[in-house]
């Protein structure tokens, strides 16, 4: 389906006799339509050309991000296990190392760092402002009543 482009890279994988074809972003945005539909998903290039019409959400929102990283798009639906099985037979190669984000290791870092997120931090301190409002009324009613 998909045509290989000059700078496209092949790299044999000898510990399992593999070859990753490895694109750029270039390369998968020549894809962008419905009879060649590439997606970036983690790093991972996908030729979804035959799975529009399958798909449970519709070709239009395949269709807004062919061509491009697909990554945030697909993770913010909350995709189920199957849908991720599914989309292992329409793998066809890597996302060329050049052309990954290199926000991805600080991601990862931050989601692991242990920090609470911003909202839990609001979250706590809306709590300790209702704990120390209940105890200055506490104390305003008992003075009152002495």
């Amino acid at each position: 389906m998909g045509e290989e482009t000059a700078t496209s890279e092949e790299v044999a994988d000898t510990s399992q006799d593999v070859c990753v074809k490895y694109y750029t972003l270039e390369d998968i945005s020549e894809h962008n339509n419905r009879s060649s539909t590439w997606l970036v998903i983690h790093d991972k290039v996908y030729d979804v050309s035959d799975f529009l019409e399958e798909h449970p959400g519709g070709e239009e929102v395949l269709l807004e991000q062919v061509g491009s990283d697909a990554t945030e798009s697909f993770e913010d639906v909350g995709h189920s296990i199957d849908a991720r099985e599914i989309l292992v037979q329409y793998y066809i190669g890597e996302l060329h190392l050049n052309d990954r984000r290199k926000s991805n290791s600080k991601e990862v870092l931050d989601e692991s760092s242990g920090e609470p997120s911003s909202w839990t931090t609001w979250l706590m301190l809306a709590i300790a402002a209702l704990a120390v409002g209940l105890v200055y009324r506490y104390y305003t009613v008992e003075h009152k009543s002495s």
